[in-house]
């Protein structure tokens, strides 16, 4: 698969794109499913007679699943291989997709919105890690963003997917197509991304590191050949093999600090800041847009019609933020661009916080913004975004894709990973009852208060990766 035409000091950039396109479709296939339940909670409220809370657990369902495969996904990973770990992911992606547009269940949904978690979660570390394994080093960290840009692809892609349904329906709870709601088949269109992502990872090549890992050289060596040329390619072979620790094969374990090395709490600390970045990308709360995006505008006076067209124009502003980063990340490098996002989001959340503090709620306990207060709302969430997409959304995939040594970065990501999607629930899970109980103001202020503390733990804690080869990374 890809052009063998050599460009870029023998690189076939052909060939890594390619690679680079089929392996971030895992990314869109969780962008996509954030977008279509956020059109789906009228659909899901009436069809499961559901509670507030039991929306909340409804939609975070999906998480419970990422935390479990995301930790799975690199150890895993390290036994049968990436590219074989993204197959049964998009599998199981498939399945879940069909299950959830026809259940009549709600545990059968919930099972199905688990399972299909699953295979997010693994898909999500697994994208990055791959692609950092196959790009050379001075453009890794635009093809890793790629990883973003197809989150939010898909996130765009379903916000118009559900838009045109429940415009085509009326509403997402009236019959559009077969018998079935509107709100069904934003689920049932799940699939065709899923079967493309599937029948993709079959004209790919496996990470040559993992070659190197069992021990297949040759195979590691032809892979490498068909990517940077026959000479660069026995060179990196020796290079990958040196990385690894001779004596044991790559376990979860190997998260733990080697006696007499400096550690916290017994965990390596460059694990400790692969948690911190992986956390904090949640607690600023852009989860809260991808999920409850709809709800979250009509809360603030807007119809479901213009909430749904609001979710297409965010999401579209994020793909151009993301093309920003492309064009930046590896001229400027990670870290700054950190600094820069958490100090945009925190003003852009704050304001936020003013325009929700000037609302009024109704009888029914809904808040009313004036039409002023509302436009500030939007535009200061889309400024948000962009701050978000320029920054910790592509550039934590990135450095969670590079940052760890070879020996240990499957384990790394499993335990990363199990954080990221573990904080990205509870967010998802408690925003419903936040809102509902202490107001939009209080909720964002929250999340306001973590981008402001993340700007400082970046600023200690962040050590720059731009241009290193992944052999090069210590912790």
């Amino acid at each position: 698969m890809g052009s063998t035409t050599r460009s870029d000091g023998g690189v076939n950039l052909g060939l890594v794109s390619a690679i680079v396109a089929v392996a971030t479709i895992g990314g869109l296939l969780f962008g996509y499913d954030s977008g279509a339940v956020n059109g789906t909670q009228p659909g899901l409220k009436s069809a499961f007679e559901l509670t507030e809370g039991g929306l909340g657990f409804t939609v975070g369902s999906l998480l419970i699943g990422c935390i479990v495969g995301a930790f799975a996904a690199g150890t895993l990973a390290d036994a049968i291989g990436r590219r074989n770990v993204m197959r049964i992911a998009a599998l199981l992606f498939l399945v879940a997709a069909l299950v959830q547009g026809f259940a009549e269940s709600h545990t059968i949904f919930v099972i199905a919105r688990i399972a299909g978690g699953v295979a997010v979660g693994a898909a999500s570390v697994l994208s990055p890690a791959y692609i950092s394994e196959v790009a050379p080093a001075n453009i890794r960290g635009r093809m890793t963003t790629v990883q973003q840009i197809m989150i939010i692809t898909g996130l765009t892609a379903a916000f118009l997917v559900n838009y045109v349904l429940a415009a085509a329906a009326g509403e997402s709870t009236n019959i559009f197509w077969g018998g079935l709601q509107a709100w069904r088949w934003m689920y049932l269109m799940q699939a065709i991304p899923a079967g493309v992502f599937l029948l993709a990872l079959f004209f790919i090549p496996e990470s040559p590191r993992f070659l190197v890992a069992k021990k297949r050289d040759a195979e590691a060596a032809t892979v490498l050949t068909r990517l940077f040329g026959e000479v660069v390619a026995k060179a990196k072979v020796e290079e990958i093999r040196n990385s690894f620790a001779g004596d044991h094969r790559p376990r979860l374990r190997d998260v733990l600090a080697p006696a007499g090395a400096k550690s916290f709490l017994g965990i390596r600390p460059i694990v400790w800041v692969g948690v911190m970045l992986a956390v904090f990308q949640q607690l600023v709360g852009i989860n809260v847009i991808f999920y409850y995006g709809a709800t979250l505008w009509q809360l603030a006076g807007f119809n479901e019609s213009d909430s749904l067209l609001i979710n297409i124009v965010s999401g579209a502003v994020s793909i151009g933020a993301c093309f920003v980063t492309i064009a930046v990340i590896d001229r400027i490098g990670r870290k700054p661009l950190l600094l820069i996002g958490s100090a945009g989001m925190a003003v852009t959340l704050f304001v936020m916080v003013y325009a929700f503090s000037q609302g009024t709620l109704d009888a029914e306990g809904s808040l009313q913004l004036s039409q002023e207060m509302g436009i500030l709302a939007v535009i200061a969430a889309n400024l948000y975004v962009i701050f978000f997409n320029v920054s910790w959304g592509p550039v934590m995939w990135v450095m969670l894709g590079e940052m760890f040594p070879n020996q240990i970065r499957g384990s790394a990501l499993a335990v990363a990973g199990f954080f990221q999607w573990f904080a990205n629930y509870l967010i998802a899970q408690f925003f419903p009852v936040m809102a509902a109980g202490i107001g939009l103001a209080a909720s964002y202020s929250f999340y306001a208060i973590c981008a402001v503390i993340s700007f400082f733990l970046v600023q200690r804690f962040i050590t720059e990766t731009k241009g290193k080869e992944l052999e090069e990374m210590e912790g």
